[in-house]
């Protein structure tokens, strides 16, 4: 019987680290994956790891997150264990209270601690970045290591100290010497939860970083459309470097007591060279975060270009390279929505170059919170740009924007399952065939997903009247409760990719990435029309590098500089003569990178502030309809 409880006890001790390790075995093998996809293995290739090095934000994210977590441990590790020490000589009552005050944070979601801190950075103006990154991790790195170190001190002899003293030692001696050896286990454990915490954190990080400084976590979250498979790369990396670090941890006091072994009659080595050493490491990292690219005799040498922009939405050999040419750095920030964008834009946020949507565009132009762009400036730009997206009805001189990528909506489908017969005769009305019951996704997107509605209605996807928005919701709620759909945001693109459904509501971008990993897959624009949608580069009136923004505008539009951007998103690009080149090269025979044009059932987003009101809560009541009907 005993035999047989070890045998099940080592099949479960087996089967808990398969399920802990096969996720990072499963990461570490896709990170020499040679095609985008994140599940299907197509070949051995190093180019994640090449496209790693190469990417600007991403090695930036890398050398914040190390320099964060180190300096957080140090100077976290130094304060909670004088705090502990302390602690253990202050009257009962007082230790007490420290001790509830300490678990409190402890107990608090990080969501309550990301808030707070971020109020107390605004209430005293302390500009948002690396320094309030840096103390927010100290903060919440401290009490760990009190938690670690205190069960150390409690085992001590409370003499201990006043014994060292009267032999003769300073306090700081009797400290030092005497107290720390015997409680430097606790202070090892304390400073690696410390470490583990700050580099792990994302939540309370994303609240109190500012100016573009991101860590990796942050990185990753803003990674909107599809997860980067350098991100497997870089993590590869951060596995490697973890599992040395702890081979030291655990070697060196091997080391360390063979040595003591060896040499108790020698005199002991001095220590401080391994500090400065380590000092030095330091300093170079911080040094490389700062000069990331050549500056010299530049136009804009010194000045920082600061963009707002969705995530994953720009190539960073791009950004490198107006670096180089300008001698100007660019800091990124990502936003979810462009809702998200323009609550940080109404409230003064400072950014030099927006990347919104067209009618969040037209909406930003109506409170006035744009500049206009100088058109002689900009004529030779405009005059790369496909004729069909200038002159849009939110910008209908081009006054404000300068494209910056393009598309269209339409259904993904798996060829081997839906016939184009079927696509061609139904229209969007294909996603209430039950034929296709349990085989489909919506696109998590008030605005898309309302749009299909009404076009399958035979309506404007800008209409005002309440009838017809009511009757938008029904077929949606038809659509949910008979369909059996599966409600998506971005996993729809590699869900897709590996044929996991026959149909799906996407993008244009993301249906030419599907097409391109998976030729069983297809793109359908409907009869009844679609949304043709332009996401386009404005500057805020606030702007403090208007000038530096326009030659942004300009550099990006350039033919290399917008192949690169194109080829890195896989939208289609506004520059007329690489959507032409990429058409009949990386995209040869994937219809969904060329949007239809000129069609008139086809439309752009209208702004109106009541109907998109009325939109959201029909959304909202469509996904409660959905989820009760599970």
């Amino acid at each position: 019987m005993k035999q047989n409880k070890r045998y099940v006890g080592k099949i479960l001790l087996i089967l808990s680290l398969i399920f802990f390790y096969l996720p990072i075995v499963f990461m570490v093998i896709f990170s020499f994956n040679d095609s985008k996809s994140l599940t299907h293995f197509t070949g051995f290739s190093m180019r994640w790891y090449r496209a790693m090095l190469e990417s600007h934000g991403m090695m930036s994210s890398l050398y914040i997150t190390i320099i964060v977590a180190v300096l957080a441990t140090i100077i976290s590790t130094i304060i909670g264990t004088m705090t502990a020490i302390g602690l253990s000589q202050s009257t009962k009552r007082v230790r007490h209270f420290i001790t509830r005050v300490d678990d409190f944070p402890l107990m608090n979601p990080d969501i309550v601690t990301a808030i707070g801190l971020m109020l107390l950075f605004i209430t005293f103006r302390i500009e948002k970045g690396f320094v309030t990154l840096l103390l927010a991790h100290i903060a919440f790195c401290i009490p760990y290591v009190i938690l670690s170190v205190m069960p150390r001190i409690r085992q001590l002899d409370p003499n201990l100290a006043d014994a060292a003293m009267d032999l003769g030692a300073t306090p700081f001696q009797a400290i030092t010497q005497v107290i720390v050896p015997q409680i430097t286990p606790g202070i090892i454990s304390g400073a690696l939860i410390a470490f583990t915490m700050s580099f792990d954190d994302f939540i309370i990080s994303y609240f109190v970083t500012g100016k573009g400084v991101k860590n990796l976590s942050i990185m990753v979250y803003t990674m909107s459309k599809r997860v980067n498979p350098s991100v497997n790369a870089i993590s590869t990396i951060v596995v490697i470097l973890i599992t040395i670090l702890l081979l030291i941890i655990n070697i060196v006091p091997l080391v360390r007591k063979k040595e003591t072994e060896t040499s108790m009659t020698m005199q002991p080595k001095k220590r401080w060279p391994k500090w400065v050493g380590a000092g030095v490491v330091v300093v170079a990292l911080v040094l490389s975060i700062f000069g990331m690219h050549r500056v010299g005799n530049q136009p804009y040498a010194g000045q920082t270009l600061h963009i707002y922009l969705p995530g994953e939405y720009i190539s960073d050999e791009m950004v490198s390279d107006f670096e180089d040419e300008t001698g100007a750095s660019v800091v990124m920030d990502n936003f979810d929505s462009n809702e998200q964008m323009y609550i940080k834009v109404a409230n003064g946020e400072n950014y030099d170059l927006l990347i919104p949507s067209d009618y969040m565009i037209e909406r930003l132009i109506q409170e006035d919170m744009l500049q206009k762009i100088d058109q002689k400036k900009m004529k030779s730009t405009f005059a790369k740009i496909n004729p069909d997206i200038l002159h849009e009805s939110f910008d209908p001189n081009n006054d404000y924007s300068v494209p910056y990528f393009w598309g269209s909506v339409g259904i993904s489908y798996d060829k081997r399952k839906v016939s184009l017969e079927d696509l061609e005769t139904e229209g969007y009305n294909i996603f209430l065939d039950t034929k296709y019951k349990g085989d489909i996704y919506l696109y998590d997107s008030e605005r898309d997903s309302v749009m299909m509605a009404l076009k399958a209605l035979g309506y404007s996807m800008n209409t005002k009247d309440t009838s017809q928005l009511n009757q938008a919701k029904d077929w949606l709620s038809q659509c949910v409760t008979t369909m059996e759909p599966e409600i998506v945001t971005d996993e729809i693109i590699d869900n897709m990719a590996n044929a996991r459904k026959a149909l799906g509501l996407v993008y244009s971008g993301d249906a030419a990435y599907i097409m391109s990993e998976n030729k069983n897959m297809g793109f359908y624009m409907p009869k009844e029309g679609t949304n043709i949608w332009t996401d386009a580069m404005v500057i805020p009136k606030n702007a403090s590098h208007p000038k530096l923004a326009m030659e942004f505008m300009k550099f990006v539009t350039t033919y290399s500089e917008a192949k690169k951007n194109s080829e890195f998103v896989g939208y289609t690009s506004p520059n007329i003569k690489v959507e032409n080149k990429l058409a009949k090269t990386t995209y040869k025979g994937i219809n969904a990178y060329t949007p239809r044009t000129k069609y008139p059932k086809d439309e752009v987003f209208g702004y109106d502030a009541k109907t998109r009101k009325v939109i959201a809560e029909l959304w909202s009541d469509i996904k409660v309809i959905a989820s009760n009907a599970e």
